[in-house]
């Protein structure tokens, strides 16, 4: 009866283990692209997911809100940014991509790159992990 009852928990644990995405967007990445088009170069940007927030800065204005991943989906809460006026590249890829970070999205992590794509799959973003 040990035995029996010793393999269940071990199985147990095992499936617990084994269930679910376990893959982790935490950290801080680096915008790539954005609607396959390269990042603006010359700008530092840098997103951080942690602790269910996520905060960052992809262009000129700083940004930041709540998060939560479920399997291969990211529900976004209401975004907060800055109000500053960017303009052309820079302010392209800022607005595409918090336009990507919108209500829910997609995500895929193959090593140290993390594509997040919206709901309606009219935006994109690739990042690298810094």
């Amino acid at each position: 009866m040990k035995k029996l009852v010793l393999g269940l928990f071990t199985l147990l644990v095992l499936a617990a283990c084994a269930g679910g995405n376990s893959a982790s967007i935490a950290g801080t990445w680096k915008l790539v692209s954005y609607n396959q088009t390269p990042a603006a170069p010359g700008v530092d940007t840098s997103i951080e997911f942690k602790d269910a927030q996520v905060n960052g800065n992809v262009g000129c204005n700083g940004f930041s809100g709540e998060y939560k991943v479920k399997g291969d989906t990211i529900e976004f809460g209401q975004m907060m940014s800055t109000l500053m006026f960017c303009e052309g590249p820079v302010g392209e890829q800022e607005s595409a991509t918090l336009a990507t970070m919108n209500e829910s999205a997609t995500f895929t992590l193959d090593g140290n790159t993390l594509t997040i794509t919206s709901a309606d799959g009219a935006s994109v973003i690739v990042l690298k992990k810094k």
